[in-house]
């Protein structure tokens, strides 16, 4: 795992620290908005292999940039794509569209991704001071990744107190129990930059409009009563 690049001053501030997981998408960028608001916030990009790797990478500069969120860490993670096992990871599995995901978990699941992640977010949380990780997980309305059910964080923060030097390291999941229709309206209150955000599992240009993720998304923009501002494949987007 490498560590690619820190960016931000070292000035100290009375406000306390955070370090937040942000993937560029729509629920870590509300989960963003939260962290900057509440906290000196300091934000974790993981680069993984993922077919839309560096549109991602974009969209996490970018929500920085427009939060004013300074200190930030970019990591690639080259364990996930040589391990494979995901269609996010592995080009031979294709992506499935919405209509395919059943009751199981999906192809797309990255397996045991989310503790990847958490392990570079938590090591920089004890360099830096901060007490708190946010990670935006969701269970209703999702995919049914087992990596983003309460119980699985309610586990890692024993390993996070048992495995750190003061033990006062906390992740915390303020999305966890929401529809993605509420996460919309809160980001929207938040003024969170959902212009700037990217979710399709597919595509870097357009957001595909078919897949698990574009298809939930366009959903929860419907039911909140907003647009979504990013661009989508027309006639895909029709069919949402």
């Amino acid at each position: 795992m490498l560590r690619e690049q820190v960016m931000g001053s070292n000035a100290t501030s009375i406000r306390s620290r955070a370090v937040v997981l942000l993937s560029g998408g729509m629920d870590s960028c509300v989960c963003a908005a939260l962290a900057a608001r509440d906290h000196q916030a300091a934000a974790v990009h993981v680069s993984y292999g993922q077919r839309t790797e560096q549109r991602e990478r974009r969209s996490f500069e970018s929500i920085c940039d427009r939060l004013e969120i300074r200190d930030r860490l970019l990591v690639r993670n080259e364990a996930l794509r040589a391990i494979g096992g995901s269609a996010l990871t592995d080009s031979s599995i294709a992506v499935p569209e919405a209509h395919g995901i059943g009751a199981n978990v999906p192809v797309t699941y990255v397996p045991f991704r989310n503790a990847h992640f958490l392990a570079v977010a938590v090591s920089w949380a004890e360099v830096l001071g901060a007490e708190k990780v946010y990670i935006g997980a969701v269970e209703p309305d999702s995919s049914g990744y087992p990596d983003c059910r309460p119980e699985y964080y309610r586990a890692f923060n024993e390993v996070v107190k048992a495995g750190t030097k003061e033990g006062t390291i906390r992740v915390v999941t303020p999305l966890i129990a929401m529809h993605k229709a509420e996460i919309v309206r809160l980001g929207l209150e938040l003024s969170a930059p959902f212009d700037l955000t990217w979710s399709c599992y597919q595509r870097e240009d357009r957001a595909c409009g078919v897949c698990d993720s574009c298809v939930l998304r366009l959903r929860a923009f419907r039911e909140a009563g907003a647009e979504d501002p990013i661009p989508y494949v027309e006639a895909a987007a029709r069919l949402s």
